[in-house]
């Protein structure tokens, strides 16, 4: 068993903390010296951090449109 702290689900994060772990995922795999399969679990973990940074940003969107009386764009 790994003494690693478990990392809460994406979802779970505010934008700021999915954008912050985001952020150090990139450098981590920029910067290289993992195996494999670290990368290819960090490679997983970015591209779910993304996915909720990018729900964050389409909700501030639309409500921002709704504010607006605009309609949302495409």
């Amino acid at each position: 068993m790994s003494d690693a702290p478990t990392q809460p689900a994406p979802d779970q994060l505010s934008y700021e903390e999915a954008r912050e772990e985001l952020i150090e995922v990139v450098r981590t795999l920029e910067a290289g010296g993992t195996t494999l399969e670290e990368s290819l679990a960090l490679w997983e973990r970015g591209e779910a951090l993304a996915k909720v940074c990018q729900s964050w940003l389409d909700g501030a969107r639309s409500r921002l449109d709704e504010a607006m009386g605009t309609e949302p764009e495409d």
